[in-house]
């Protein structure tokens, strides 16, 4: 709310059981707060109250805070809210407004999916009215359903409804028959686009003229990518600017959202034989092609995950990205976001692709927001899908039955790296906990074919990787805790650091050596490193290990650091 217009105004109640009435408004606060209380030392008034404004530049309304009340003010009585029982469309025009459109989509949705029709269309297209009209039940059917829960609504009788409803779309059916029998609609195969739009920008039914022009140009399309198609040649053909190129873009828009907002629509555009994961990414790259073409030349994962575009969806992407169309860009977000929360599979079958999808969407989808959703619905919405990786069922079918203990944490390590929300990492934290504390994790280090030395690094590269999956410290804590026990047994069966301290190597290389597994670098932190740290002091002092450091300058600055590494360990411990 940075630079917002902020003004203060003082409203006071003569007698408790009286109204408020505005005294003043300023932008000077100290002003208002001061008229209040000398009001109230007055004596004149009941109540005094002083509220701040603030002017919210998207939707040009004022907000309201109050920041001080003063006196006896009882609250004022909710006033009855009046029904409101005349028909939601009670004119032709109404029936061309955003949520109007959408009903007639819902209501009429049969009839327009064998059409392969958008409702703009319908609306603006005489042939379409007619065969309409023809098929005897479609519209009678939708005026029921629509006049039935609307009657329960407002208390009326469902038929008078229904003969209201009737009365409206004849009303409109007739407006459109005669425009067009008169030839009053823009032809532009003929008259082209532009010069229609600048032709009828001024008129008080502009939308309406413009539109069925549009109409009636895409209707030849065979499918949804040509219609498409048509739109995107006509917004190429678009006035270059003033009002006619508004015009004529906002038309375009209104098909083009309709068809993208359906699931017919945008399968034919990204691709009909995607699994949801794949639909979504090809939907991100759609609206937000230069961020997210961007992160895919610096990020394989990502580009690996994305579908390419058709020819028709290229060229759709190339407009998205400019300041165009943004109720196409609001319609396929919407999309995103609904099905990113919904109950489907990203990847049925695969639960290691289903992880590794959701990661490059989240990565595309933060890379892209502000252009689609905003950051905070991103989150949230990847908050929902974590929830759904993290129950038994998906856990199960991701671990499989043929997987080592070894192979099972090191899935598990991946699963808490990629899931997203506290109580979702604390219950992928508690599957790894359980996996890391079994027996069988235990016997299986202990017994293995690996060497020692081999083991001791994939422990430590585990317990590395618990610290970094984004586990609060209370969970990972126990979990580093019990890995480098695990690595303490091993140790204790092959005795490597006493092998390492007393092999026939230089005493310098043996010191790194022992070093390096004081760190935790070749060997967890715990009761390996401490057994490395206690030998690598020992031989720290001896005179032969202090004569070749002497000889060789460029070790001792290489053991310097380890040893204060090692410092540093021991004191975190």
């Amino acid at each position: 709310m940075a630079g917002a217009q902020v003004h203060y105004e003082v409203f006071s109640k003569r007698t408790p059981a009286g109204g408020w009435t505005l005294d003043l408004a300023t932008e000077d606060r100290a002003a208002a707060l001061s008229t209040a209380n000398e009001m109230m030392k007055g004596g004149k008034v009941a109540a005094v109250r002083v509220t701040k404004e603030t002017l919210d530049a998207e939707t040009r309304e004022f907000q309201s805070v109050g920041i001080l009340n003063l006196g006896n003010a009882e609250p004022p009585k909710k006033s009855k809210v009046k029904e409101n029982n005349d028909p939601l469309c009670v004119s032709p025009q109404d029936l061309y407004t955003l949520h109007a459109r959408d009903r007639i989509g819902r209501l009429l949705e049969g009839f327009l999916e064998r059409k392969g029709a958008t409702p703009f269309e319908l609306l603006h297209r005489a042939d379409l009215v007619e065969e309409l009209e023809a098929s005897g039940t479609d519209l009678q059917h939708a005026i029921q359903k629509l006049a039935i829960p609307e009657a329960q609504a407002r208390g009326l009788s469902v038929h008078e409804l229904i003969r209201v409803f009737q009365g409206l779309v004849e009303r409109a059916i007739e407006r459109l028959l005669k425009d067009t029998r008169k030839g009053e609609l823009p032809n532009l195969d003929k008259e082209g686009f532009a010069r229609a739009a600048e032709r009828v920008a001024q008129h008080p039914e502009r939308a309406y003229l413009l539109g069925a022009g549009v109409a009636v140009s895409i209707a030849p399309a065979r499918n949804w990518t040509e219609k498409v198609t048509r739109l995107l040649d006509l917004a190429d053909s678009a006035p270059l600017a003033g009002p006619p190129r508004a015009l004529a873009l906002a038309v375009i828009e209104q098909p083009l959202a309709e068809i993208l907002g359906s699931k017919s629509g945008l399968d034919d555009i990204i691709g009909k034989d995607l699994d949801l994961g794949a639909r979504l990414a090809a939907m991100t790259r759609l609206v937000a092609c230069d961020p997210v073409d961007a992160l895919m030349r610096i990020e394989p994962s990502v580009q690996r995950m994305m579908p390419p575009l058709s020819e028709t969806g290229e060229r759709l992407a190339r407009w998205l990205s400019t300041e165009d169309f943004g109720a196409v860009r609001l319609a396929i977000a919407k999309r995103v976001v609904r099905d990113l929360t919904g109950p489907r599979r990203l990847r049925p079958g695969d639960a290691e692709g289903e992880i590794s999808v959701m990661r490059a969407l989240a990565m595309a989808l933060t890379c892209a927001a502000g252009t689609m959703i905003s950051l905070d619905d991103v989150q949230e919405a990847f908050v929902t899908r974590s929830r759904m990786l993290v129950t038994g069922d998906f856990v199960e079918g991701y671990l499989g039955t043929n997987r080592t203990s070894r192979a099972e944490v090191e899935a598990l390590m991946w699963l808490v790296e990629n899931v997203i929300g506290a109580a979702n990492k604390r219950q992928a934290g508690r599957y790894l906990s359980s996996n890391v504390s079994s027996m069988r994790f235990e016997r299986e280090f202990r017994q293995g074919h690996d060497s020692p030395a081999v083991k001791l690094e994939v422990l430590a590269k585990l317990q590395k990787q618990a610290a970094r999956a984004g586990l609060a410290p209370e969970d990972y804590g126990p979990i580093q805790a019990k890995i480098g026990d695990v690595g303490g047994l091993v140790e204790a069966d092959s005795k490597i650091v006493a092998v390492v301290a007393k092999s026939s190597q230089g005493p310098v290389q043996r010191l790194m050596t022992l070093l390096r597994m004081a760190i935790g670098d070749t060997a967890p932190i715990g009761p390996t490193a401490d057994r490395a740290r206690a030998e690598a002091l020992k031989l720290v002092r001896r005179d032969d290990t202090r004569a070749e450091l002497a000889r060789a300058p460029e070790r001792m600055g290489q053991v310097r650091e380890l040893l204060q590494a090692m410092t540093a360990v021991a004191a975190a411990a």
